[in-house]
């Protein structure tokens, strides 16, 4: 299948200048190295990682030590549960 990839100037020569040197075409080389690449990510799936979102403070203050009490605090006033 053709396709058209759009490459920097100075990597085409280096590319070409590479391909002539191991006596191959560029169309090779350039296959041989995407599925060189894909093969590596392929392999190595990249692990989540959570951002942390953590506060400073010192955990629950006396008025709130359970959910219901923090849901309590945050209706206060507007009708809510108090």
């Amino acid at each position: 299948m053709k396709t058209t990839v759009e490459l920097s100037p100075a990597l085409l020569r280096r590319a070409k200048a590479e391909a002539a040197k191991r006596n191959t075409t560029l169309r090779e080389l350039i296959e041989a190295g995407l599925a060189k690449e894909l093969a590596a990510r392929a392999s190595k799936p990249t692990a989540f990682v959570l951002r942390d979102c953590s506060v400073g403070g010192d955990g629950l203050t006396a008025e709130a030590q359970s959910w219901s009490d923090v849901r309590d605090l945050l209706y206060a006033g507007r009708g809510g549960t108090k």
